[in-house]
């Protein structure tokens, strides 16, 4: 009987180290959770708030027309701003003031550089308004004025201005269709509507009917080939409203 009590006694003893071990183990890992979770909360912290990640430095590329030291004076309220706490609604109002911008994307590069890669608004010709020629985009968005003409785009003669208009929509839709090389002739565009574009190349006096803006791809294809085959000298028109069938008449 008293070893029966000895054995029993020794098995309590065993089942009482054995649970207060799973209970100290257990503790152990609640202890190395706590420490890790509050590791990764210092790391968020010191990487959200921390000065070594500031904004130190602003650089702008992609720009030709727009000077790229505005654009970072325009942003530069950003600097000493942390880079994960940096305002993209700010910035995105102060680069309205540039409607030379059509986009542009940001790029953090730790530990303290904001990169911002611009895309330009690409001139399609301009419009005469009173005294001043304003340089003017595909979508009509006023991108420069000048009292003197634009040097190396075409004059739109757009009806009564209007740069919302199905003309001005075809002479767009025309110039954008045109190879370099052509569009580099161009002197003027004119239309009343969308369906009679007309241009007028630089030189002797030579012009183009167009037509509507139907078919632009191959119309300009048609007109290299014709402005290929014509003495350069030779005023008259190069007729390429029915793209199937081309013709040059002088005058």
């Amino acid at each position: 009987m008293r070893r029966a009590a000895r054995e029993r006694r020794r098995f309590e003893r065993a089942e009482v180290r054995r649970f207060t071990r799973r209970a100290r183990n257990r503790n152990i890992g609640f202890a190395v959770a706590g420490a890790l979770l509050a590791t990764v909360i210092g790391l968020i912290f010191a990487a959200v708030y921390s000065p070594i990640l500031a904004l130190r430095t602003i650089t702008v590329d992609g720009t030709s027309r727009i000077d790229a030291a505005e654009v970072q004076t325009a942003v530069e309220g950003q600097l000493g701003t942390p880079l994960a706490l940096l305002d993209h609604d700010a910035i995105t109002k102060d680069l309205t003031v540039f409607p030379l911008i059509r986009s542009y994307v940001t790029e953090i590069v730790p530990p303290d550089t904001l990169r911002i890669h611009i895309t330009e608004r690409a001139p399609v010709g301009s419009v005469k308004a009173g005294a001043i020629y304003e340089l003017v985009d595909p979508a009509g968005i006023v991108l420069q004025q000048s009292a003197e003409r634009i040097a190396g785009v075409p004059i739109l003669n757009v009806p009564s201005g209007d740069l919302t208009g199905p003309a001005f929509s075809s002479m767009v839709a025309v110039l954008l269709a045109l190879p370099p090389e052509t569009l580099a002739q161009v002197d003027s565009v004119t239309a009343s509507t969308q369906d009679d574009v007309a241009l007028v190349l630089t030189g002797v006096g030579q012009g183009v009917t167009w037509g509507s803006a139907d078919d632009s791809v191959r119309k300009a294809s048609l007109l290299k080939a014709l402005i290929g085959l014509t003495d350069p000298n030779q005023p008259g028109v190069f007729d390429v409203s029915a793209p199937g069938n081309g013709i040059f008449r002088p005058s």
